[in-house]
Formats: C-alpha cells, structure tokens, sequence
C-alpha cells in the first residue's frame, strides 16, 4: 500500500469526469489537530483495508461526505457496542488503560477498530470469565453485565462516517479518528479488561466526574500523543 501512496498526485489522473477534489488536500487544509478529523494518513490507512484502495480514495475523493463501507478481518476488526456502554469503554481505556485505536458512531451504537482476531477471540474470552450469564456478578441488586457485544471480523462489513463531517453531522461520524497508516489497534485482551471494568463500575456518578464534556466536544478529549 506505502508504494502507491507516497506519490499522492496519482490520485488526480482521470480525475476530470467526476469532478472530484484532491481528498489528501482537502484534509490535509482541514487537519486542526481534532481527534474527530480524519488525516490524510488515516484515509490512506482506511482504505488499505478493501482489496482496491485506488478505487476506494478516488471514490472518497468524488463523494468526501458520503459515508463508506469497508471490510474487517484485514485491517481492522470491529466491537460494536451500545452508545453508553462504549462510552465508559472509553473513559477506562484512556483514564486508565493504553488507549483506542480509531472510534465511531452510528446509530445509538459505538464502533471500536480493534486489531484483527478480536472479533473471534473476544466473545470466547468473556464467556470464559463468566461475564454477560447476569448470575454471579450482581451487587446490591443491581445487575453488572456486560452487554451483547456486536464483534465484527472476516466476512463482515461496517459503514463508516465520511471523511469530512462535523460534531453535528446525522449519520455516523468519527469520535477518535484514524490519523496514521499505521494506528494502534486494541487486542481481545484490551478489549475484555474494558469492558470487565465498565460491568463491575457502578453507573457514572452524578457529579459529572466524567472525563466527558457536555454536548458534542467529546471528541476534543483524548491525547491522542499517549497513542502507541
């Protein structure tokens, strides 16, 4: 993938017919070091995970807020979980663990790219564990399990936010955007220490002590300099 990318001016050949723009210029004019903006990097990274990444930049270059649909099991796999769940994920693999890899939403639910196996491996591990039965780990009433977790590996597909969104775009947009070709990707055993975490957590306390802020600043979070 690194041998065609590094001459970027490649993309712009025959690019006439669809009136398209130079998408590594275009993010690269928007780059403001937001954790929610893809890099030119990332869009390289992206679409080295589909069997035609030409194809797909000269597609992202016609259509830049279109979202997209790419393959897992190459690249990337995919933990699909739900929106506050995935959220706490967060707060617990950043306050306290190494990190995420790249972060999306999309319908009520938060996407986390994992490095790939984790879809295969994950679920095993927390049966293992014994999380997810509702039986031992309960509390003072109150039921601590894990949720069903939507783990997508090969064979599987996952829309994608577009390139270029805003905070208050509809459809799914990036939380933690990829901003390298070569990201760090959480492994199943990351990935079950968060979620083992979050189920045995009680619920987010009510002074906002959450590492959080309101509305849609989520994404300015994170220091993504402590990213492996």
């Amino acid at each position: 993938m690194s041998a065609w990318l590094k001459d970027e001016t490649t993309l712009q050949a025959g690019a006439a017919p669809h009136h398209g723009v130079d998408i590594f210029a275009l993010l690269r004019d928007q780059a403001t070091h937001h954790t929610a903006q893809v890099t030119a990097a990332g869009a390289a990274w992206l679409a080295g995970a589909t069997a035609y990444p030409r194809s797909t930049l000269s597609q992202w270059e016609a259509r830049p807020g279109s979202p997209g649909v790419l393959p897992c099991g190459s690249a990337f796999d995919v933990v699909n979980v739900p929106a506050l769940f995935g959220r706490r994920m967060l707060e617990q693999l950043w306050a306290e663990g190494p990190g995420s890899g790249p972060v999306a939403t999309h319908r009520g639910r938060m996407m986390l790219f994992t490095a790939p196996g984790t879809a295969q491996r994950l679920p095993s591990l927390l049966a293992w564990e014994e999380w997810g039965t509702g039986g031992p780990e309960q509390r003072r009433g109150q039921e601590r399990t894990v949720p069903p977790l939507l783990c997508h590996g090969t064979g599987d597909a996952v829309t994608v936010p577009p390139l270029t969104c805003t905070s208050t775009h509809p459809g799914p947009r990036w939380v933690v955007a990829p901003d390298t070709r070569s990201p760090w990707l959480p492994g199943p055993d990351v990935m079950l220490w968060a979620c083992v975490r979050v189920g045995r957590s009680a619920p987010l306390a009510a002074d906002g002590s959450s590492i959080f802020p309101p509305a849609d600043q989520d994404a300015n979070v994170y220091d993504v300099t402590r990213r492996r």
